[in-house]
């Protein structure tokens, strides 16, 4: 029910947020504006956790206030401001990764902002295993601590 949910979400925000485009960037109905709806970490290695901060603008009239941020998975966690943000004024939700699976993953962010509207944005990447030793194991070194 839940992906039902975000799904919706995701192809209203994706869907409104296209139709309205102004010098590059991604503008939803005249309050929110965004440089990027998608970040791409590219390769992480397993167990090192990531970070990118998302920037927001207020384009509105009236201060925005961003209500929650959700994460369409306990393995992405995003933090944010609950202060208002003044009309044209830029906060950031910085959101991490803790690549703690390996293989490829794309996360869904829910930003809810000014009672009820949404605003979704994704990071993705592929996380790679690391090797358990930097350097294979090399016997003749007992071998060596061995001899008199």
């Amino acid at each position: 029910m839940r992906r039902i949910y975000l799904s919706i979400v995701l192809l209203l925000a994706t869907t409104l947020g296209f139709s309205q485009i102004k010098q590059g960037d991604i503008v939803l109905a005249d309050v929110i504006q965004m440089k990027e709806l998608a970040f791409d970490f590219g390769r992480i290695p397993q167990g090192k956790p990531v970070n990118h901060n998302f920037l927001i603008t207020n384009i509105g009239k009236e201060p925005l206030a961003i209500e929650n941020v959700m994460a369409s998975c306990g393995c992405t966690t995003p933090e944010w401001s609950t202060a208002p943000v003044a009309s044209g004024q830029t906060t950031e939700i910085k959101v991490g990764y803790n690549a703690a699976a390996e293989g490829s993953f794309e996360k869904t962010i829910t930003v809810m902002y000014n009672k009820g509207q949404t605003k979704a944005f994704v990071i993705k990447g592929n996380v790679w295993k690391l090797h358990e030793q930097t350097a294979p194991r090399n016997n003749s070194v007992s071998l060596l601590k061995n001899v008199n």
